[in-house]
């Protein structure tokens, strides 16, 4: 029950996130906004979390996961409520945005850490698994409201509303996840949340070479993913000629892959390991889908699905790999870290990725074919981040990540001893 309630918390995250792109035709023609501004309202959600998810991983070591749960939900309800009622002005939807990202990608660290705590020695990738599943749902939403809410895109601000129920229910389902721990805690006799009394900033510099590889590979793979989706809708529409509905479906075939393929894998990976590898074999797959999409006379949909399923393999490798290596006192900021060496990676990409369109734009046609170059070079940079992270895994200071649960025990006793 807490998995579920978690879940439904960046479920809701998640389709706010993803509200933006399937409007952005119709931003350009009520607004007159130009596809550097639907950048900018993408961007400016990562921009704060250049610094903020670092310190919000410190404030979740610091005041523990409840707390700190209910504060960046709380923040991300402020957020979108500005972006949907900001009567058309682009500065307020960005301001918007920028509240609305200062809580969800730390809202995202501390449900991360709650699973790594909750889970860690059981079926730990299999419940993020479940967990991204649960969140994409709301990504997979979002992306398909032109179909299942139709009616309210004759105007811009009709698919906001939606967007701000969906960040109440993130901030119902935090405090019912509270009480429950609360209460669990209180019946079975659990010892308080483990909380770091003090934070050390040096100690980011003693993270080993697994984990900062792990970091390169986040960074470099999800400037490859999501950056894409801003203007996927739009991209599918002008180039592929899809309706809006349709183009909306074949962005959201991404998600739907990786709602199928992440908990699958994690079950397959708490039993076999192979992190390290399954990391390179998604990482892979992502490298040629671009300039195939882009010069290929073929359904984007089929490479859509091949997204979708090293959507699915690398980030159910990946989150649950930081738990093995680093300990648990230290993973709000690890894990903060992380996301937020991300952000930097999503805010310039957004940025670039709607300079790259304007730039190739003339007499209204986008030639997409410099931001489709673009992925395909993040997409090889985080297949070399993932050989190296092999490499090292499977030397003489590996972490265990390539080991499955069984042998994986075995090999944390013998480091502790």
């Amino acid at each position: 029950m807490v998995l579920i309630m978690i879940s439904l918390a960046m479920f809701g995250n998640y389709y706010v996130y993803d509200s933006i792109s399937p409007l952005a035709d119709l931003l350009k023609s009520q607004l007159g906004f130009t596809d550097s501004n639907i950048g900018l309202l993408n961007g400016i959600y990562s921009l704060p979390n250049i610094f903020m998810v670092f310190i919000g991983g410190i404030i979740i070591d610091r005041i523990g996961t409840k707390k700190s749960s209910l504060l960046f939900a709380a923040l991300c309800m402020a957020g979108t409520l500005m972006t949907t009622f900001s009567g058309g002005s682009l500065t307020v939807m960005a301001a918007g945005r920028l509240v609305f990202g200062l809580g969800s990608e730390s809202l995202i660290v501390a449900i991360t850490t709650v699973l790594a705590k909750w889970f860690k020695g059981k079926e730990l990738s299999f419940a993020f698994g479940i967990n991204l599943t649960i969140a994409r749902l709301g990504s997979f939403a979002a992306l398909n409201s032109p179909t299942w809410a139709e009616k309210l895109y004759q105007t811009w601000n009709g698919p906001l509303f939606v967007s701000t129920i969906m960040a109440l229910v993130s901030v119902l389902t935090v405090i019912v996840y509270i009480f429950m721990d609360n209460r669990a805690r209180r019946i079975f006799h659990l010892e308080p949340e483990s909380k770091q009394d003090e934070v050390v900033l040096s100690e980011i510099f003693r993270f080993n070479k697994s984990f900062w590889f792990i970091v390169l590979l986040c960074v470099t793979f999800y400037s490859a993913i999501f950056p894409f989706q801003t203007f996927a809708v739009k991209f599918f529409m002008e180039h592929h000629a899809l309706t809006r509905s349709a183009a909306g479906f074949a962005s959201s075939v991404i998600i739907l892959g990786s709602m199928i393929g992440t908990p699958l894998f994690g079950i397959f990976i708490d039993k076999k390991g192979l992190r390290a590898s399954l990391m390179i074999l998604g990482s892979l797959m992502i490298v040629p889908v671009y300039l195939v999409m882009n010069y290929a006379p073929i359904d984007p949909r089929w490479m859509t699905a091949l997204m979708g399923i090293a959507f699915s393999l690398v980030p159910a490798a990946m989150w649950p790999s930081v738990a093995l290596i680093v300990e648990e006192r230290r993973l709000g900021t690890a894990y903060g870290l992380m996301t937020m060496i991300q952000n930097i990676g999503l805010t310039l990409f957004n940025f670039l990725i709607g300079w790259a369109n304007d730039f190739s734009t003339a007499d209204g046609v986008t030639d997409y074919s410099l931001g489709m170059w673009l992925f395909s070079v993040t997409g090889f940079l985080g297949l070399f981040f993932a050989f190296m992270l092999r490499r090292q895994e499977t030397g003489e200071n590996r972490n265990g990540l390539e080991l499955g649960n069984k042998e994986l025990e075995i090999f944390l006793k013998e480091q502790q001893v």
